[in-house]
Parts: C-alpha cells; sequence; structure tokens
C-alpha cells in the first residue's frame, strides 16, 4: 500500500471515530496541512487522528504509542500523547491513533523572536529527555552512532543540491564535517533522543518554543543528534546561551552536534530544490530554513 493506494478524507476519519470511538466522532474534523508518514486530521479543538500513509507509518506509530506516554510525564514542555488507538479494519487496514493536539504554528512557517528563551526551553527539554535509556529502548538503523558512520549520506546530501549559490560554501561544510568525524565518540550509555529535531517538528507561540511533535523518529543513541538542534532550531546568537544552560555537553559533543547540524541543514536545503521542481515529498519552505540554519553552522552562532 503506498500513499496513493485510499484517499484518507473527513467522512473516513468520522466513519472510523464511530466505529471504535463513538464519543468522539460528534466533535468537529479538519484536514491539518503538511505532515510526511502520516496524515492528520483535527479532532475538536484538543485531539488529532494520525492516518498512517507510508509503509512504515504504522510500525513508527506503535512505537510513539508504546514511549510517549513514558516520556511525556517528565517533559516540560508539551508533546503529543496517544489517547486512544484504531484498530486496523475493513475500512482502514492499517493502525491509527488519536493524539493530543500541541498547539502553536511549526517553525518552518514562523520565526522566533525570544532567542534567549527559546534556547533555554530547549535546553530544558533536552535535558529532561536525554535519560539514559532502558535496554529494550528503539534504536536507529542509521542515526544514533558518531558522525563517522554517516559519511554516505553527507557525500549524497552535499552532491545532490544544486550547485547554483552553494558552491562557495562546500570547503566551509566539509571542514565543518570533517571536524565532526575527527571529534572522540560518546562514551555515556544511549540517552533518550527525539531524532528528528528541525523546524517542522516544534511549534512556536508568542515568539518562543512552545512544544515538540512528531516523534516517530525517537530512539535511543548519542545525545549530539538532538544538540544539534542548537543551530537548526535557534535564531543566531544564542546557541552558546543553549549549550550552558543544558550544562551536559562536552567539547567533543558540541564538534560532532554542530557536524550533524550541517548534515540536516543539507537536508533541509536538498527538500526546498525538490519542493521548487514540483517533485514529490518536496518542500519549497524548507530551502530557505536550511540556508538560514547552515549560515549558522558554519558561524558557529
Amino acid at each position: 500500500m503506498t500513499d496513493f493506494d485510499m484517499k484518507i478524507t473527513a467522512e473516513l476519519v468520522r466513519d472510523l471515530l464511530k466505529d471504535q470511538h463513538p464519543d468522539l466522532a460528534g466533535l468537529p474534523i479538519r484536514e491539518v496541512a503538511g505532515g510526511w508518514g502520516n496524515q492528520m486530521w483535527r479532532v475538536g479543538d484538543e485531539l488529532a487522528v494520525r492516518m498512517p500513509r507510508t509503509e512504515e507509518a504504522p510500525d513508527l506509530l506503535r512505537k510513539e504509542c508504546r514511549w510517549l506516554p513514558v516520556l511525556a510525564p517528565r517533559l516540560p514542555l508539551p508533546v503529543p500523547t496517544p489517547v486512544r488507538i484504531g484498530e486496523p479494519s475493513a475500512r482502514f487496514p492499517r493502525p491509527w491513533a488519536v493524539m493530543t493536539w500541541v498547539p502553536g504554528e511549526p517553525l518552518d512557517c514562523t520565526t522566533i523572536s525570544r532567542g534567549n528563551h527559546a534556547a533555554d526551553a530547549l535546553a530544558g527539554f533536552l535535558r529532561a529527555l536525554h535519560a539514559e535509556a532502558p535496554a529494550e529502548a528503539p534504536a536507529s538503523l542509521d542515526r544514533g552512532g558518531h558522525p563517522k558512520k554517516c559519511t554516505d549520506g553527507f557525500e549524497n546530501f552535499l552532491q545532490a543540491i544544486d550547485p547554483g549559490g552553494f558552491t562557495a560554501d562546500t570547503p566551509a561544510v566539509r571542514a565543518v564535517w570533517d571536524d565532526a568525524v575527527a571529534a572522540p565518540e560518546w562514551e555515556g550509555p544511549p540517552v533518550w533522543l527525539h531524532g528528528d529535531l528541525h523546524p517542522a517538528n516544534v511549534v512556536v507561540t508568542d515568539g518562543t518554543l512552545s512544544g515538540v511533535i512528531d516523534f516517530d523518529s525517537m530512539f535511543a543513541g548519542d545525545p549530539a543528534w538532538d544538540l544539534a538542534a542548537a543551530w537548526l532550531l535557534l535564531p543566531a546568537g544564542v546557541a552558546s546561551r543553549f549549550f550552558d544552560t543544558y550544562a551536559q555537553a562536552d567539547e567533543a559533543a558540541i564538534r560532532r552536534a554542530r557536524g550533524l547540524a550541517a548534515v540536516k541543514c543539507l537536508f533541509l536545503i536538498l527538500m526546498g530544490q525538490n519542493g521548487d521542481r514540483g517533485l514529490p515529498g518536496g518542500k519549497p519552505n524548507w530551502g530557505p530554513v536550511g540556508r538560514a540554519a547552515l549560515d549558522r553552522v558554519l558561524k558557529g552562532v
């Protein structure tokens, strides 16, 4: 079943709720723009239905439903947590879930104006999240380890980007990446990670971070994978405040995080270019966001 095998409509969502959670079926239902592996529908003011639409999305949804209730109570920012589980049926042959709705505007559609506040909020969130993970915590096949294990991904992204307006930055990007690859490895135990902190996966209210969403990539590993958010999410000039507040990252972790931030910026730029070309999965507004973040990475601010 691909993204296009079944059209997900408000009528389908309402029918599924009537069948399995009838007490919610009378609430207003409206589609949420965006999304990648899941299509989202608001249900009333406080809930949302997540409907998997890619092959891997059901397993990722099950992972969220298993672990978010464990993590959410200790996190200082709102995150989506499951309140109902939808079972596969003849109407929709995949599991689905009703989650709490995290209000705010995605950062890829707005900006942070209260930089210091956002730096403190992000640092506090990651300090709380980055606890030692249990042995049964999920792992990632392609993320969570040292940057030296991801050199193919770095090269692929760098080579795939349209060189127009970017070639002059290539040596500087390579220098940041090479420094991350040369940094000492994480010697602590694997910690809980969001795993995919970029501007579309956090929300902003009143100019500062107000929630973190989309935990389907969560896994255990090196905290540097999340610390890259210091450059990906925060405005220029507050990365040092973030690391001071986080207070658990040594120089090696910061070097690894900066290199991983560079890779994530390349991905955002590439998705922006794909969107400009009208390619499937492209996100036109990610290009400028990725470019601005890469400028912060290269300047180290």
